[in-house]
């Protein structure tokens, strides 16, 4: 049970190792070294001289390779773990969109179905709810039929249905919303703002009261507003000043590259975290395709790198990939390549509260790995010290 890699830059969050062996002993790390290392018996990976990362985290997802996590199926699942394991992934918070209670439930068990028997794909870190307590005016491309304020007796029934729940996303300035971020903290679910409308003053409150995290930046909250001629911040601003943590879609369309380059200056590679917030036309062609589930979802078309609603007035979901991400924040946000890395997984290891067992190479955690060139495309992805993925040569 033991496996050595060789041949590598290994990548810590401080610094880069050139010549570098890393040796994993039961699905663990057992050590990084600079040069080689005898490990009698082990199984010997030679990296190429390529890159070695911790695995990439992905905080919020909804699905690729053709399938969305509310298509209602374990199937689904298993398929989209095993779809973005191939860019690099190696733990994921599934996500799910605004839907009847009962399509939430039910996809709630799909997960615990799912997670007791995924081991072909990312790891699944828990369940993230998008919703559906939102500001109808932020939307996006979620479905207006199903958002609503926040209701007690609703979210007190899902919490006890489920202990899966490790995310919630919600528009804070909602009557009732700052009882269920409190709720949510009580409960040791991250609460994050999401679809909101809401001024500074709200934000201030909702963070004061258990909400940590911005939900994909920019996207779908307010900027600078006035109201009876007077400037108020929004909910980007408040996330600037507070000492929230934020979540981008990096992908180079969702955001530019003045906007990255804005977030990573104030916000740092300590407080940003690489999603993908990957709908089910990730690592598919572009074409026609669905938001959301095969039974109820939006009609929605990819192109140009992202999906759009029919009409193309609004972007609906993301097709990136993890490997996406990281190659742009390098390339056109001339963000280092150390920090891109720790913006995909030592800082969403954090946000998580899982960062004591993964989200960086070193002695005792998770031997979660990714192998990838200078251009970041993926050779090998490792979970557990178990290869799921390896380049096709």
């Amino acid at each position: 049970m033991r496996t050595v890699i060789t041949n590598c830059t290994l990548i810590t969050p401080y610094r880069y190792i050139k010549n570098g062996t890393l040796v994993i002993e039961d699905g663990k790390i057992a050590g990084i070294h600079q040069g080689d290392v005898d490990v009698p018996g082990a199984e010997i990976i030679d990296a190429g001289g390529h890159y070695v990362a911790p695995g990439f985290i992905d905080l919020h997802i909804h699905g690729g390779g053709g399938h969305d996590f509310m298509d209602g199926s374990v199937a689904a699942f298993l398929g989209i773990a095993e779809t973005h394991a191939q860019y690099g992934t190696t733990a994921m918070v599934p996500t799910t969109l605004t839907s009847e209670k009962e399509d939430l439930l039910e996809t709630l068990d799909l997960y615990e179905k799912a997670n007791a028997i995924n081991t072909k794909g990312a790891q699944f870190l828990g369940m993230h709810l998008e919703g559906p307590y939102f500001a109808l005016s932020q939307r996006g491309a979620q479905d207006p039929r199903y958002i609503r304020n926040p209701d007690p007796a609703e979210y007190e029934e899902v919490l006890a249905y489920s202990s899966s729940i490790t995310r919630w996303s919600a528009a804070p300035e909602l009557p009732g919303a700052i009882d269920f971020g409190r709720r949510l903290k009580q409960k040791g679910i991250l609460a994050a703002v999401a679809h909101t409308d809401a001024i500074y003053e709200d934000v201030l409150d909702a963070y004061e009261n258990g909400y940590t995290l911005a939900t994909h930046l920019y996207s779908a909250m307010s900027g600078v507003t006035r109201r009876n001629a007077f400037r108020y911040a929004g909910t980007i601003e408040s996330a600037f000043l507070l000492d929230m943590d934020v979540e981008i879609i990096a992908d180079g369309v969702h955001l530019p590259a003045p906007l990255l380059k804005l977030i990573y200056k104030i916000k740092g590679a300590d407080r940003t975290a690489l999603i993908t917030d990957a709908m089910r036309g990730a690592g598919m062609p572009e074409g026609e395709s669905t938001l959301g589930s095969l039974k109820n979802g939006l009609k929605v078309i990819i192109e140009d790198g992202v999906a759009k609603l029919p009409d193309r007035t609004s972007f609906a979901g993301s097709v990136s990939t993890f490997d996406r991400l990281v190659r742009t924040m390098v390339q056109i946000a001339d963000v280092s390549l150390l920090d891109a890395v720790r913006m995909g997984s030592t800082t969403p290891a954090r946000i998580m509260g899982v960062d004591h067992r993964k989200g960086t190479l070193a002695a005792g955690k998770d031997a979660d790995i990714v192998i990838f060139d200078q251009n970041i495309n993926i050779q090998r992805t490792i979970v557990a010290g178990k290869t799921i993925y390896q380049k096709p040569y």
